[in-house]
Order: structure tokens, then sequence, then C-alpha cells
């Protein structure tokens, strides 16, 4: 990201100061004067969109909250046990590497990204118990981490919040389009981490030098718990199967009514969550509010990630340089429905996501886009359906010193690829 930073803010300068000396502009104000009032008007939208964002963020946390002290969690990973246990055969059912995927998967798929990390933490340390070769990746490690980098996402709470605070009329409206995408993207990873696992065979791993630490255990009262149920031994497996049944059948009628039921999606939200916590014994008014908090404090730290991209982003395209970019590669891409405008979030996301973030709320931000156009829908559909990659190999592989990760990160980016085509295929089909 610090490459990326500065690149964007040396181009932006050096193509102001090339047309600035060689009046290579239009009448009115010099480029540079335009990159001066870019830098200081986006450092202080960064933070009035931070400050627009808190009351969202900390209803929706509020409300996740909620759903979680409700056992909502637990539910889903009864739901999804029979699934895993075909997945990964090499993982015994019992063994506690099986209960913290489901936990990790579980929790992504709530958008609970805080409480999704230390479980997947735990399971690569798990995991790497049962792996024959340590420091290189096992098969079982290669398809969590390709599932887990695929986005695997049912609720995109976060970009919903963010679209909300930039004004957008219809802020849930990429609900039917995150859930088409990662889809996508998840059985790409499966189909991905299987195929490719036969041209990159296990072979010995290099020896752990000595001293080397064992990898520390996750500072998380969460990781703490006994995952060898995982929430427990499952549902039956005809249950299991019309959840799968009903999840496949949500996903062609939300893009067919998509632009209908968007209105109901957030007070459907609130009412359901609130009431899914009563039926549950919930105290939802104490239990919603201690969410909450957690949102302001999430609100808060992005502040200086957002004030970093959107200034960078502003100075580039103050500065002429985004339009010669859309000029040139516009043409290319735009008649495949991916505009010139949407490539950086596209190519920043497996790399940065707090840049991809960054680089989403500048366009969202933007008049000439905003939210609720085409390129709006497009960016926030791929903030909410792939993950950042590189950060999440890098992280789970560390913790566990895999220094061979194998056909890992080759699946991980083709899920990437297919989330990126399936974003802008069911974005063209509803908005374009």
């Amino acid at each position: 990201m610090n490459v990326v930073f500065f690149v964007i803010v040396a181009v932006a300068f050096l193509t102001a100061a090339w047309r600035q000396l060689t009046a290579a502009h239009a009448q009115g104000e010099a480029p540079m004067q335009l990159l001066s009032q870019a830098v200081v008007e986006q450092a202080g939208g960064a933070v009035e969109l931070a400050i627009g964002l808190i009351g969202v963020m900390t209803l929706f946390l509020g409300l996740v909250k909620v759903a979680e002290a409700g056992g909502l969690l637990t539910i889903l990973a009864r739901l999804i046990r029979p699934v895993m246990v075909r997945l990964f055969p090499d993982v015994p059912s019992d063994h506690p590497a099986m209960g913290a995927m489901i936990l990790n998967f579980s929790a992504n798929a709530l958008g609970l990204g805080n409480a999704a990390t230390p479980f997947g933490i735990r399971a690569m340390q798990e995991l790497d118990r049962l792996n024959p070769q340590p420091g290189t990746a096992s098969n079982a490690m290669a398809l969590f981490l390709a599932i887990n980098t695929s986005g695997l996402t049912l609720l995109p709470t976060g970009v919903i919040a963010l679209r909300a605070a930039a004004g957008s009329e219809q802020p849930a409206a990429i609900l039917p389009t995150t859930l088409f995408a990662t889809a996508c993207a998840t059985v790409t990873a499966v189909v991905a981490a299987t195929a490719y696992r036969r041209f990159f065979p296990v072979r010995p791993a290099d020896t752990l030098e000595a001293g080397d630490a064992d990898a520390p255990e996750p500072a998380d009262t969460q990781a703490d718990m006994d995952l060898s149920g995982g929430g427990g031994e499952g549902y039956p497996a005809w249950v299991s199967g019309l959840f799968f049944l009903g999840l496949a059948a949500l996903i062609p009628l939300t893009i067919a009514y998509g632009k209908a039921i968007s209105p109901w999606i957030i007070p459907l939200l609130v009412t359901g969550f609130l009431l899914f916590g009563v039926c549950r014994r919930v105290r939802v008014y104490e239990v919603f509010v201690e969410g909450a908090k957690e949102g302001f404090q999430v609100a808060v730290r992005i502040i200086p990630y957002l004030v970093a991209i959107l200034v960078a982003v502003g100075m580039f395209r103050a500065s002429g340089a985004l339009e010669a970019m859309v000029a040139t590669v516009g043409a290319w891409t735009a008649p495949l429905g991916l505009p010139a405008e949407a490539l950086p979030m596209a190519l920043l996301r497996p790399l940065s996501g707090s840049g991809a973030y960054g680089i989403m709320a500048s366009i969202i931000e933007n008049p000439a886009t905003g939210p609720d156009t085409y390129v709006g829908f497009l960016v926030t559909t791929l903030q909410g359906s792939t993950e950042t990659t590189f950060y999440v190999l890098a992280v789970y592989f560390g913790a566990v010193q895999v220094r061979r990760i194998r056909h890992a990160l080759a699946a991980a980016l083709t899920a990437d690829v297919a989330g990126v085509i399936a974003a802008v295929a069911v974005c063209a089909w509803l908005f374009l």
C-alpha cells in the first residue's frame, strides 16, 4: 500500500506539473491550483464521510451483535457442517479444526470480520497439527483460505452502511448483486483449489530454523472456546439440504426482483434481527448498545485511511491523470461492462482492503458517479463480494509459519477474477 499511495500522488503531481508548465489545459484555473484545492477538500470530505458513517455503522454492528448473542452464528455453523465434512474429507468431523473453520465461515457470512479472524487463525493452527509436512500448505489449508478469500458474504453490512452515509436512496440494493458475485467466487474457489492441487504436489517442507517460535495464539476470548463441536453435531442432512436449496433459489429471485425488494431490506433487517433476539431471550437493548460501541470505534479508526486514500485519489482526479486513464483504458473495458473508473477498485481490492475501501468511497462520493449509478453499484458490489487476498494469506499462513503455499494463491486469485466477472455481469443486468 505504501507503493500504491506514493505512486498515485507522484503521478498526480507530475501530471499537473506537466500541464501547468506546458499550458496543456483549457482556460480556467491552473492545474496546480486545482491540485491544491483537491488536497484540502478531500481531506475535509474524508472526515465528513467518516462522521456520517458513524451512525449507520453503529446501527448495523449493534444489530449483528444482537443476532450473534442470540446464537445465529451457532445455527449457521450447524447448518453448514454436513457440507464442510464433504469439502474437507482429510479433517475428522470432530476435530477442533472443523469447528474453527465452520465458525470462521459463519462469522464471515454475517460480515463479522473482527470475530472471523481469530477463528480463522485457530483453524489454521489446528489444520497445521494435522499437516504431515510442516511449513508446506496442506490441501485443506489451501482450500480453506481459497474459500476465505473468495469473500463468502451473505450480509455486506459495512458496504450498505457506507452507501447510506454517501446519500444512496437504495443503500441495500447491492444485496442481490453481492450474493450472486460472492456465490460465484466461492464456487470457483472450491473448484480451483480442487483442480490446481494436482499441479502443486506436496514436497518435503523446509525445516524450521532453530529458535523459531511457535505461532502465537490469537489474543481473543472467542478463540479460546471449545471448537471441537463447532456449534454441535449439525442438523440432519435434509435440513441442511433445504437451507442450501433455499439459498440457491434466493439468488435468482433477488436478481429478478432486486429493485422491488431493495426498499424492504433495511427495515426487514432491523425488525428481523431484533425479533430474533427477543425470541432468543436476548436483552436486545443492552446488547445492541454494546455492539454499537464497536461500530463507533470502527468508524473512527478508518478516518486516517480515508484521509490518505481520498486525498491521493482526489489529486489523481484533479491533475487530469484519471481523465487520461479513462480515455485510454475505458475504450477497451467499457464494452465488457467494466468502466475505467472502476478499474483501480478491481485491481486494488486483492492487494489492500483499506486502499480499495478508500477508492470505493471516493467513487461513490464523487457527484459525477455517486452511489446509485452503475459505477457506484459495481464498485460497492466488488467491495462486498471480494476479499483482501494477499493480506489474508499473509496473516493466516504467517500464523503457522507456512512458507510453501502451493496452489493457495492461484486458487484465491482465480476466485477473485470470477468474483469480478460475476459482479460486472449482474450489475450490468440490473443497473446498466
